[in-house]
């Protein structure tokens, strides 16, 4: 079994000094490392918190704000969307997800406003989704409609619902292009009608509109807002064409991250875009973005456990790899890293390291393909050390693979309140780059 591809490409690390790091976040990882092997997260919730004050102050007032709570769970990170000036709501796809947003919303005095995503949705989980209080149910598939129904019926209650479609064709770049392809998500655009027909005979259903999401990793502001447009003009004449009483359409997420030396997005230009567009009267128009909002506050440590050559290579194994951290294997982003320096070491102990080489950071896992990053040079790097990736708020703990071998799953520290750390910045600018 081959290595990840994105594992294996020379645009997947740059390596930063260990200055780049927040002083609060070296302090807290050198204490960890005085009490355990390390391989955990460190979040400064403020950061997310941040992020959405700063979308929020430049979107029109015809758009709600929605964090898909897929990219981070973590209590304290909702809690922080969910404050002042924070997200409308969030976006859930499992029971779990909606108890923890709901409860987040909850306690900061909000209402719970809850949407509901996800190709696989079993009469179950339909069930504890309106348990939850969810308010829209992005609803995939014709069978999930009459499931849906069947659950409606059963509470003698209407709930509403947005077809969550997959467009024939979206012109709009990114990482992910998730419209105009074959996918598990959505309701083909050539089916919508069909479809559409099915919900309107079905009781217990509204349908108040459309949900698009079909690219993600863009940081093109023009480019975005031009495709919220289009999400806007194709649900208004579907919705003219089809009967549909048009309240709601939802363009997903998508926005990108600028994770190694990219130009990041524009937040001022991407609200001046969306400025210049009207929605039909009435309806509300949600962004539900997940990586964008949470990816800078958050970094990943994880210890060196030994330093070892193999056939001209040189290795770097540390505790907890893809098992802790999946997301640098797994996609296409050039993510930093540092390489943290731990004095203390037992006397009694041989302590290997490498100089100056190109190395391969593998995990714990028993398959060759916990691989974090592949030849990326570090000045220095021994048995006992950290190695440290920032921006690793999205998709970390959440999408790792923790339950393979059993190992102790990825431990999680906020910082302290009123800790010296400032919010990452959008752009990590590499010290060395990785070699070719």
């Amino acid at each position: 079994m081959l290595s990840p591809p994105s594992a294996a490409g020379t645009d997947c690390a740059h390596v930063l000094p260990p200055t780049a790091l927040p002083p609060a976040i070296r302090h807290l990882l050198h204490a960890r490392t005085r009490a355990e092997t390390v391989s955990g997260y460190v979040y400064d919730p403020r950061v997310a918190a941040a992020r959405a004050r700063a979308l929020r102050a430049v979107l029109p007032p015809w758009a709600s704000l929605f964090f898909a709570a897929k990219a981070n769970g973590f209590p304290a990170v909702l809690a922080a969307l969910a404050g002042s000036g924070g997200v409308d709501g969030f976006e859930v796809a499992s029971r779990a997800e909606a108890d923890a947003a709901r409860a987040a919303l909850l306690a900061a005095g909000r209402s719970p406003r809850l949407l509901a995503a996800g190709p696989a949705k079993a009469p179950a989980l339909l069930d504890a989704l309106l348990d939850a209080g969810t308010e829209v149910v992005h609803v995939e598939s014709p069978l999930e409609l009459v499931r849906l129904s069947a659950v409606a019926q059963a509470r003698g209650r209407t709930v509403r619902v947005g077809l969550r479609v997959n467009p024939a064709a979206v012109g709009v770049r990114g990482t992910l292009a998730m419209g105009g392809r074959p996918a598990p998500f959505g309701v083909p655009e050539p089916d919508v009608p069909e479809v559409l027909a099915l919900a309107r005979s079905l009781p217990g259903l509204d349908v108040a509109g459309f949900h698009v999401h079909a690219v993600c990793g863009n940081r093109d502001a023009r480019a975005h807002a031009a495709y919220v447009g289009w999400c806007l003009d194709w649900a208004a004449r579907t919705a003219r064409q089809h009967g549909v009483d048009l309240r709601w359409v939802d363009v997903g997420g998508g926005l990108g991250v600028a994770y190694g030396g990219e130009d990041p997005l524009d937040v001022d230009l991407l609200g001046e875009e969306l400025h210049r567009l009207t929605p039909p009267a009435g309806v509300e128009v949600a962004l539900e973005p997940g990586r964008w909002l949470v990816a800078d506050c958050g970094w990943y440590a994880a210890e060196v456990v030994d330093v070892k050559h193999s056939y001209g290579t040189a290795y770097v194994l540390v505790r907890g790899g893809i098992g802790g951290f999946a997301l640098p294997g797994t996609e296409d982003f050039p993510f930093a890293l540092t390489v943290l320096p731990v004095e203390d070491w037992p006397s009694a102990l041989p302590r290997p390291e490498l100089r100056d080489v190109p190395v391969t950071v593998v995990g714990e896992l028993c398959t060759p393909e916990d691989v974090l990053v592949r030849d990326v040079v570090v000045n220095r790097v021994r048995a006992g050390d950290l190695v440290v990736i920032p921006q690793a708020g999205a998709y970390g703990w959440e999408f790792a693979l923790q339950s393979f071998l059993g190992h102790p799953p990825a431990t999680r520290d906020v910082v302290v309140p009123g800790a010296d750390i400032p919010p990452a910045p959008p752009v990590l600018a590499p010290v060395l780059e990785v070699v070719p």
